[in-house]
């Protein structure tokens, strides 16, 4: 079974609902057997690659809110990723940066060491930004978290300096879009059962159960006669 899943690395929903399908995850008998995958989504394609201000402040600005309101809005989401296991104690001060040369090296992650090792790098870049506060559109940051869990320094420095992969993230941008995906995260199971936002994990246990038992074959046994002859691991009663 797998899981496609949109999100962007300064989504706080897209952390909080990786990590209650994870939850979700743990408990399901045949985790073993599902794949997920991550796919770009840019919240915001016209944040800088230098800060100008914090995340705090874009939320202040864009809706209409006092720094103080903005401020009381974070810390609601910090108290959901603290009952979640996530220390966000610097959310605060989380610079507002677009995330295109991030999503560029997820796809080199998953290009060269697969899914898991994709999977370690979103985890990084969303501590890094959501935890640490850091420029995730930064090259040393970037190439710094990468290396950290395993990519080579060499390549990714190669993947920062072209356009490498820049048509994966817009592919990835198109197909949310075909999906009807306006938002984030989005998960999709098994290219047959979408589903949008930071579900509880519950809903996301559900969900597995579901796709699971839909995707395999059912076959219901009907009543046989008591003395139907049969052969088994000791031979045939002849």
């Amino acid at each position: 079974m797998r899981i496609d899943i949109w999100s962007d690395v300064v989504c706080p929903w897209c952390s909080i609902g990786k990590r209650r399908l994870e939850q979700a995850l743990a408990d399901f008998p045949h985790r073993d057997q599902v794949e997920v995958v991550y796919h770009s989504f840019m919240l915001d394609p016209g944040a800088p690659t230098e800060p100008t201000g914090t995340a705090q402040e874009m939320l202040a600005r864009k809706y209409g809110l006092t720094l103080a309101d903005a401020a009381e809005k974070q810390s609601a989401v910090i108290a959901v990723a603290a009952e979640l296991g996530m220390d966000w104690h610097q959310h605060h001060d989380s610079p507002h940066v677009g995330t295109f040369d991030a999503h560029r090296l997820l796809h080199l992650a998953l290009a060269e060491g697969g899914p898991v090792q994709q999977a370690t790098l979103k985890d990084a870049l969303l501590q890094a930004y959501f935890g640490e506060a850091r420029n995730v559109a930064d090259h040393d940051v970037l190439r710094e978290v990468a290396a950290g869990v395993g990519l080579d320094a060499a390549r990714v420095d190669e993947v920062l300096a072209s356009d490498a992969y820049a048509a994966d993230v817009a592919a990835d941008i198109a197909k949310a879009r075909a999906y009807g995906a306006t938002g984030v995260p989005f998960f999709v199971v098994d290219e047959k059962y979408g589903v949008s936002g930071a579900q509880p994990a519950e809903l996301f246990a559900q969900l597995l159960e579901r796709a699971w038992a839909e995707s395999r074959p059912h076959l219901e046994t009907v009543p046989a006669a008591a003395d139907a002859e049969v052969c088994g691991p000791d031979g045939c009663a002849i």
